[in-house]
């Protein structure tokens, strides 16, 4: 995934070290699932079938599930069918490797989240037109969350995935975790700070470019023009699979429309134009 990712548990117990193991290697198994820079993923063997259901493993399905439903909710704000768009902007090499990969099957024109069908029952996805689904914007999220359930019985522990966190019960000290939220426009230095417990913070911000977080920080995926109103977006949210996400979806919605979204669903967030001006939902606040 392109990210250096750290565990802290605050009171290390027997059988720490095989939980973090096992949590650190969800990661690992995650990418090898839904990465679309290499042809062997399974997330590629979806994508080069097209008009057939295609039989998937629960992750895979469970991340596709989750990235259209929030396109869905989103009005397609957030869209995972923007493999192709991605590729054609230069979003296509490995980030280990440095090696150039595109899919196969060339992606029509104004595909959309639309043109993926899901069978919960038969556990099988469908591809209605040729496409390339990308899932950067769920499956770091995804892991976090699952190695997360291996860190479950240690209570007190820290995630950070190249700031995707999650953080649960209490740090060090005995207090919620602080968390810094990056300015977006000086190094070094942090625009705002939250407690949390229980929670998952995660950011998309225009200075992610070189990782691809967002398809192009610049760009909307439902019309294809500039998205130029935010320079970074922080959403607080029970999970990081959620979170990350819906950072990227108020990202591309801006100010007004990211943080009505975030309150209609409960969650809470901060909204930095480029020009520095916050917009936060009712439940933010920073702390001291």
């Amino acid at each position: 995934m392109g990210t250096l990712v750290t565990i802290h548990v605050v009171r290390p117990e027997t059988g720490v070290d095989v939980a973090i193991d096992r949590a650190f290697a969800w990661f690992h198994q995650i990418e090898a699932c839904c990465t679309r820079f290499r042809a062997d993923s399974e997330l590629m063997q979806l994508s080069i079938q097209v008009g057939v259901p295609v039989p998937v493993s629960p992750m895979l399905f469970e991340a596709v599930r989750f990235a259209v439903t929030l396109a869905e909710e989103t009005g397609g704000a957030f869209d995972p069918t923007v493999g192709g768009a991605m590729e054609s902007r230069g979003f296509n090499r490995e980030h280990r490797t440095g090696e150039v990969f595109r899919n196969p099957v060339r992606a029509d024109a104004g595909t959309s989240y639309r043109d993926v069908e899901l069978d919960p029952e038969r556990g099988t996805i469908l591809l209605r037109r040729a496409l390339t689904l990308d899932l950067g914007g769920v499956a770091k999220g995804l892991a976090v969350d699952t190695a997360a359930r291996e860190l479950e019985p240690f209570r007190d522990f820290a995630i950070d995935a190249g700031g995707d966190l999650y953080l649960s019960g209490l740090n060090p000290q005995g207090t919620p975790w602080t968390v810094g939220i990056r300015h977006p426009r000086r190094d070094g230095e942090m625009i705002a700070r939250v407690r949390v417990s229980d929670q998952a913070v995660c950011t998309s911000g225009d200075y992610e470019r070189p990782a691809a977080h967002i398809l192009d920080p610049r760009l909307d995926p439902r019309n294809g023009r500039a998205a130029a109103a935010v320079a970074s977006a922080t959403v607080v949210g029970p999970g990081a699979m959620l979170a990350d996400a819906l950072a990227t979806a108020a990202f591309v919605l801006g100010p007004e429309s990211g943080i009505a979204l975030l309150e209609r669903l409960g969650l809470q967030g901060l909204i930095v134009t480029p020009h520095l001006e916050q917009y936060r939902t009712g439940g933010f606040g920073d702390v001291a």
